[in-house]
């Protein structure tokens, strides 16, 4: 463990202060002995939060079984920040639980999220290389000294949700991609790895086995970018660095992390050694299935001192927003090369997953049945889509609500999809030959076009500013 130990309201900023010898550590490249500029790391957000009065600090230590999770849980969306009875790593979740803090984080507005994120998608750029890596300050013994928790009765163990794994190929290059890791002791998890990049890395990899990295505690823009279902060969921190200048740091084989992430561990993943994952909460805040999947041998563990372990809630709100955000400019891309998209929201209440809602500037008859093919192509788990006029606030339920009421009729404006290959999340799909099998439905909730929509047009009032009166 780290020496000393901060106040427990308070994270430390020691990494700006004082340099720590990384030269020679084991699998940290000798390029790391630099000086390191002033970024923003996850504890700086998170003492902001303090300062805003915004962080819920819980002084009772808390168990890892069940109450750690319950606690959270309750406060959502208030960021808690606690410790447990046998760790002195504090603990922290709910950061980024609603769009506005994520937003507040990146400089921006919530209707500009989509956008920002799209523009860091379609341009990405390099991350400058750290002077000084404030991740590897110490180093930690065991994963048992982290406050892993156990959320429900039927977790398969202790899960950590927050980690990032970083590996690289010698074609395809650096990816990154969260992981649901289950703890099975102090140097071994097993980890839900899907047909996706990481088991294409491991596939190519030699005797099936992978050099990786995972990190816990990273900024925003890099948890937002590892979320985004980029193409093979893209650059997921390349993406983060768009959304927000950061530096990264190499620590083997020329896998570059972030460098002022609070944990890194340096991990080699196995093909050959398998294990039963599960069961687990997910975004549905339904089960997933017991798996046998890859488990990942843990070499070293590296953390900031005094560390923050991001507790991320599964199904929680913060667990909804980091995924169900990062579809939206995908949604966004796809609609509008059919029709001028404005706004996407992939709603909370569909699990932050099932259903969106998409605002757009019609200019056809069929723009709103245009745009509800283009979406379920934008997403393919997309079960539900509601189409609306860009003077509804997609991020407002009761002015969505309020376009269905009075803009859509469902003799001619539902479109009813079936047998479509669904989300193995949706436990009401049927599950045919390996995959999900569902039916989806898209409203139009548009206007008429033409002269017919002024009969449709929504009344304004005068703006007030409250403060005058």
């Amino acid at each position: 463990m780290g020496e000393g130990q901060d106040d427990p309201q308070t994270v430390s900023s020691s990494a700006r202060e004082k340099k720590p010898e990384v030269s020679r550590r084991e699998g940290v490249s000798p390029s790391a002995v630099r000086e390191v500029e002033n970024v923003k790391s996850f504890r700086d957000f998170v003492n902001e939060l303090k300062e805003k009065g915004e962080l819920k600090v819980v002084d009772a230590p808390m168990k890892k079984y069940l109450e750690m999770a319950g606690v959270f849980r309750a406060f959502q969306p208030t960021p808690v920040m606690g410790h447990t009875e046998d760790s002195s790593v504090r603990c922290v979740s709910n950061v980024f639980s609603t769009k506005e803090r994520v937003a507040d984080y990146l400089g921006c507005e919530v209707g500009e999220l989509g956008e920002k994120m799209s523009q860091a998608i379609n341009f990405p750029s390099k991350p400058k290389k750290a002077a000084n890596a404030p991740v590897l300050e110490k180093t930690m013994s065991s994963l048992l000294e982290i406050p892993v928790p156990v959320h429900t009765e039927k977790d398969g163990g202790p899960y950590i949700c927050s980690g990032i794994v970083i590996a690289k190929d010698p074609e395809y290059g650096t990816n990154c991609s969260f992981h649901r890791m289950m703890v099975i002791d102090g140097e071994k998890i097993v980890l839900r790895i899907l047909p996706r990049h990481l088991d294409e890395f491991l596939k190519r990899s030699k005797d099936g086995e992978l050099d990786v990295a995972v990190i816990i505690g990273a900024p925003i823009n890099v948890l937002l970018a590892s979320a985004i279902s980029s193409k093979l060969g893209q650059n997921e921190l390349e993406i983060a660095n768009t959304l927000m200048p950061f530096e990264t740091i190499e620590l083997m084989n020329g896998i570059e992390i972030p460098a002022n992430v609070e944990f890194a561990f340096i991990g080699k993943i196995s093909a050959n050694e398998l294990a039963k994952e599960g069961p687990f909460v997910d975004l549905t805040d339904t089960y997933d299935v017991v798996r046998n999947q890859p488990v990942m041998q843990i070499k070293k563990i590296y953390h900031r001192q005094n560390p923050l372990f991001h507790a991320l809630l599964p199904g929680g709100l913060e667990h909804k927003v980091l995924m169900g955000m990062p579809r939206e400019p995908t949604i966004f891309e796809a609609v509008n090369k059919a029709v001028k998209c404005r706004e996407v929201n992939i709603t909370p209440g569909g699990c932050s997953w099932l259903h969106a809602v998409v605002s757009i500037k019609k200019n056809m008859p069929d723009s709103g049945k245009k745009a509800i093919e283009a979406a379920f192509e934008g997403h393919k788990s997309l079960k539900q889509v509601i189409i609306v006029d860009e003077d509804i606030d997609v991020n407002n339920p009761q002015e969505v609500e309020w376009a269905v009421a009075t803009r859509f009729q469902a003799s001619k404006d539902l479109v009813v999809k079936e047998n479509q290959k669904g989300s193995s999340l949706d436990p009401s799909a049927e599950a045919s030959e390996g995959s999900s099998i569902t039916a989806k439905m898209g409203l139009d909730a548009t206007k008429p076009f033409g002269e017919a929509a002024k009969h449709f047009e929504k009344a304004e009032f005068l703006q007030i500013n409250k403060e005058e009166y």
